[in-house]
């Protein structure tokens, strides 16, 4: 079978994959590699520190995150005109960046696709618009769905089981997890009210997004034994803190576009308990793999509940839903469409 050249552009934030913190280079990871295990002829445009088993190209030495001597807007100019500059090497780009690279796509013949990893505010909307008829947009949740935009699909994100470690069972005592940005959008101050209220012991684990909030609803609550927060862990330390948790607290108060942690808990057969908001009902199902709920007393109960659902059960949720598989045959199809169709133009133009 052949497929199409893919030029895969990551952001440069982070390294591909992520260190620690990096959910758009951690799926861009995922999807490459899945990609060359199939036999696609994949150039992965990334920082020069990223690993991958696809062909490597890059500008930037470094993640402008983890280097302040890197110009953000300097290296993401390079980065991303290093990769249109060499479009005609390829017959689609898969652009992960969000709204910037569309600026280019106008002066490339190579169709691009973009995998629009959220909106980060309505005010980049008019970009997305401008381009809407000239590209190609996927959309990572029904939810997340701009109604003025064309899509050429919704493709849920998929992950490497083998990187998750199924837990039968939570530690004794198990500890309650929040798994996230610390920030007000992802609910840290919800979920140590709700540990409070059950008497639970609650580990936080992520980036401080914003230090005001940290130090105003999180830091107060530290106590090192129980309440703890352990700051951004790698992926060494990802699944065990998702497996050995009785439940991950998911208390958004943002419509989340996706929630790559939710699917990693229950990889580890952990359930989730979300606010039904944003993809929240594409992720879980209510008494199954978790409990979507709309208040805090709900939270409470489900915290109680939890202990009661199969954690196999959980676990195959995802196997079937959100494996990297799945979400590579669902992009390989989607590409060839894009492909087959531009050179169907391609050669009425030219006869």
């Amino acid at each position: 079978m052949s497929f199409p050249r893919i030029a895969m552009l990551s952001p440069i934030s982070w390294r591909t994959p992520p260190r620690h913190y990096g959910p758009w280079e951690l799926v861009v990871s995922n999807l490459t590699g899945a990609l060359v295990e199939r036999g696609v002829d994949v150039t992965l445009f990334a920082t020069a520190d990223s690993i991958t088993r696809a062909k490597l190209a890059s500008v930037c030495p470094r993640p402008y995150s983890e280097d302040a001597g890197l110009d953000a807007k300097a290296w993401e100019c390079l980065h991303i005109a290093h990769c249109f500059e060499r479009a005609g090497e390829f017959d689609l780009i898969h652009n992960h960046f969000d709204f910037l690279p569309l600026s280019y796509s106008g002066l490339v013949k190579t169709p691009v696709l973009t995998t629009i990893h959220g909106f980060s505010s309505p005010r980049i909307l008019p970009v997305y618009r401008k381009y809407n008829q000239l590209t190609h947009f996927v959309a990572i949740s029904e939810a997340d769905r701009a109604p003025e935009l064309n899509y050429a699909a919704t493709i849920h994100h998929g992950i490497r089981m083998e990187d998750f470690t199924f837990s039968s069972s939570p530690d004794d005592d198990g500890p309650l997890l929040f798994f996230g940005r610390i920030h007000p959008d992802k609910g840290a101050a919800d979920a140590i009210a709700v540990a409070q209220q059950t008497g639970r012991r609650l580990i936080l684990a992520g980036i401080v997004q914003d230090a005001a909030y940290f130090e105003k609803e999180v830091a107060p609550h530290l106590d090192g034994e129980r309440i703890q927060y352990l700051g951004s862990v790698g992926r060494e330390r990802r699944s065990e803190l998702l497996g050995s948790a009785a439940a991950l607290l998911h208390l958004i108060h943002f419509e989340e576009p996706f929630g790559l942690s939710v699917i990693e808990a229950m990889a580890c057969g952990t359930p989730v308990i979300a606010h039904a908001r944003g993809s929240m009902r594409e992720l879980i199902q209510d008494g199954v793999n978790g409990f979507l709920v709309g208040s805090m007393p709900e939270a409470v109960a489900a915290v109680e509940a939890a202990p009661r659902l199969d954690r196999g059960a959980i676990r195959a949720s995802v196997e079937a839903k959100f494996s990297v598989a799945r979400m590579a045959d669902d992009y390989l199809r989607v590409y060839e469409k894009i492909v087959h169709n531009n050179s169907q133009i391609t050669h009425q133009t030219e006869s």
